[in-house]
């Protein structure tokens, strides 16, 4: 998935804009956000280092972690840019299964890079972050291992990986990327030359998270209708496919009405009341429903939903603002 940039994607800005509540999407939103996940990183960190063998409460710590990145996964700028960190974070979709052969590779030859944690960063993204923890955790083929033991030593570093980057994500974010949007047009800000500009970043954050819940998190394993593809439901193996969209689209909600208030924009909050209404049908947190008739409409619905809703927001938001898209931001890779 390429995620193109704010200025490639949004075209159109009014001449004379309505004017954003920046500061609560900053300091309401975002940086709680950041912090939370540094936080649970730092948690999945020591909990691994105390125990790395895949009972509850590492797996819960794990799920923490993950809980804490829906909730900032869309803000594909600024420090979640920095170094890849996004991919590292959360390689998916991996279209070429490349995370269970390469960690199967690396425990099959005992690569060292493990026990070299100021170089496992320039270790492939696909043997990095949330996933390759989650077939550590969860798969079958990484099964039955304790401490002292390979398998064990890269869930550890996987972990301090992680704690790594949500330290520093949340550090730049708090010394760096909230002062350039908060400061959006003032003398000397190089990064956002208005506020205009400033609202367009995380206008096209929200306009892309949602497209990504309805393309990659429900439109991969809905497949076609003669092909579903249930395998490809993201995080399927821990069971939170379900959890994943959820999540993600309470977050939006949330970043929407930092930019507006919910009276200015009741197209789009009716339309995500009825997303979450649609999602309390679903049965299978793993989305594996979809393999069957009844079941996949009720996913289908979610996926329409969603579709319906970001052309809520792209009217009432982006209207608001003077913001118009000017092509799909999910195009590409």
């Amino acid at each position: 998935m390429r995620f193109l940039p704010a200025a490639a994607l949004i075209l159109g800005l009014a001449t004379s804009p309505a004017r954003a509540d920046l500061a609560e999407a900053v300091e309401g939103q975002i940086l709680p956000g950041t912090a939370a996940f540094a936080a649970a990183g730092a948690a999945l960190r020591d909990q691994a280092a105390a125990d790395c063998a895949p009972g509850p409460e590492l797996r819960a710590a794990w799920n923490g972690a993950f809980d804490a990145w829906l909730a900032i996964a869309h803000l594909r700028f600024g420090p979640l840019e920095v170094d890849g960190r996004v991919n590292a974070i959360a390689f998916w979709p991996d279209k070429k299964g490349f995370t269970a052969r390469m960690l199967g590779q690396m425990v099959a030859d005992r690569d060292a890079i493990v026990d070299q944690p100021t170089e496992f960063h320039e270790l492939s993204v696909a043997a990095r972050g949330l996933f390759a923890l989650e077939y550590l955790l969860y798969d079958e083929q990484f099964s039955g291992y304790g401490p002292g033991d390979y398998t064990c030593r890269l869930v550890q570093a996987n972990a301090a990986d992680l704690a790594r980057m949500g330290a520093e994500i949340n550090a730049e974010w708090q010394t760096e990327a909230a002062p350039a949007l908060l400061s959006a047009g003032a003398a000397g800000n190089t990064t956002y030359l208005s506020q205009d500009e400033a609202v367009r970043v995380i206008y096209t954050a929200l306009l892309t998270g949602l497209e990504f819940n309805a393309d990659s998190r429900l439109g991969r394993p809905l497949g076609t209708f003669d092909a579903p593809r249930p395998t490809r439901a993201e995080a399927r193996r821990s069971g939170r496919s379900l959890r994943n969209v959820t999540l993600s689209l309470e977050a939006l909600q949330e970043l929407a009405r930092a930019l507006m208030a919910p009276e200015e924009m009741p197209q789009s909050e009716a339309a995500f009341a009825s997303v979450f209404e649609a999602l309390q049908a679903v049965e299978t947190p793993d989305l594996s429903q979809v393999g069957d008739i009844s079941g996949r409409l009720k996913v289908e619905i979610v996926q329409q939903r969603v579709q319906l809703l970001r052309r809520a927001v792209e009217a009432e938001v982006g209207g608001h603002f003077g913001l118009s898209a000017g092509f799909n931001s999910a195009d590409g890779d």
